[in-house]
């Protein structure tokens, strides 16, 4: 199907993962098209996530599927626009069904949901702007789903279960919230869990935490293996649109999810406010291969945060961008998002 642009789009192939005991008539993806880029309409496979998969080739196997998004199918049909597509010579499509395991989203338009997978942590040696701590890449592997805020902690969601707002940039509840150490944005996620868990939208077993570091940089990455996750940007010409850094943030952080969001549906993973992790900070990654990381075991000196703050240059706010923090300490370039998983 030609695309205005001389964009080339079509479905390849619809996949599915699903048992036999799951088994149903596999999806439809049709395309369509929108002023600005493709529309993909999928029908059928109800229940079930779907993982929209795309190539620029057909030449090389299934190496050259990459994720674009997980879309949760209640009901079908589902319409996606892939607004990733924009400057592409030609791509093709095509949609997984992934098994059940996903519980009700409690909050579907806070939360979205990120499966289980694999993925490299870090940074390649010969990335520009890498800092020695990325590596070693490691392969990491979750076994677990969970849920993300899409958004940062923003300044009322923390006022309306602290009662507090200790962040310097006031003026807009909107805004993320800042200047909170590793232990206040602890005291939330339990605080939070506490009141979801009375008001009985919870599901059994789950809580509000920090996300570990490998969970951050999986969710920031979202399938892809780029210095972003939109693609290298080596001149950091497209980061304006999905971050606030210091070429563009007037220094000042700005409300939540107003830029794009990355391929799962998370804003501000790559500017805005730097963010608190809940393992304890290595100055390396383990390297070889490793299963559910929780970091090193602690005590240690410091806290791992994960991406850049709205001072931060565009080197900063690439996804493999680490550095530790005392947990005690606090600064108005970092903040915190929650995540919503199973305990232990």
């Amino acid at each position: 199907m030609s695309y205005p642009g001389k964009l080339t789009v079509a479905c390849f192939a619809v996949f599915t993962v699903l048992s036999s005991a799951q088994a149903q008539t596999p999806p439809v993806l049709q395309i369509a098209l929108t002023n600005t880029s493709p529309q993909l309409i999928i029908s059928g496979a109800t229940g079930h996530v779907h993982q929209v998969q795309w190539a620029a080739s057909l030449a090389g196997g299934s190496n050259t599927w990459q994720m674009l998004t997980n879309l949760n199918a209640p009901n079908t049909p589902i319409a996606w626009v892939d607004t990733t597509a924009t400057g592409a010579a030609e791509r093709y499509y095509r949609v997984v069904v992934l098994p059940n395991g996903q519980p009700t989203n409690p909050d579907p338009t806070r939360l979205v949901w990120i499966p289980a997978g694999t993925f490299t942590l870090g940074s390649p040696e010969n990335e520009p702007d890498r800092d020695p701590n990325e590596g070693p890449q490691t392969g990491v592997t979750l076994t677990k789903g969970f849920f993300m805020r899409k958004n940062l902690t923003t300044q009322g969601d923390y006022l309306a279960i602290t009662g507090s707002n200790p962040s310097r940039f006031t003026g807009d509840t909107n805004r993320p919230v800042e200047r909170v150490t590793w232990f206040n944005s602890s005291n939330y996620c339990a605080l939070l869990t506490q009141a979801e868990q009375a008001a009985g939208r919870l599901p059994a077993g789950w809580g509000y935490r920090l996300p570990t570091e490998a969970e951050w940089e999986y969710a920031c990455r979202a399938g892809t293996t780029t210095r972003f996750s939109y693609g290298d940007d080596p001149d950091y010409i497209s980061l304006g649109a999905y971050a606030w850094f210091e070429a563009n943030s007037a220094f000042t952080t700005h409300p939540v999810g107003q830029k794009l969001p990355n391929p799962w549906g998370l804003y501000d993973m790559h500017g805005n406010l730097s963010q608190w992790c809940s393992n304890w900070y290595a100055s390396t990654h383990p390297g070889g291969n490793v299963t559910d990381p929780t970091g090193p075991v602690g005590p240690a000196v410091s806290r791992v945060i994960r991406g850049a703050g709205y001072f931060y240059s565009g080197s900063a706010c690439r996804s493999a961008y680490r550095y530790p923090w005392v947990p005690a300490g606090s600064d108005s370039s970092i903040g915190f998002r929650v995540v919503l998983a199973a305990s232990p």
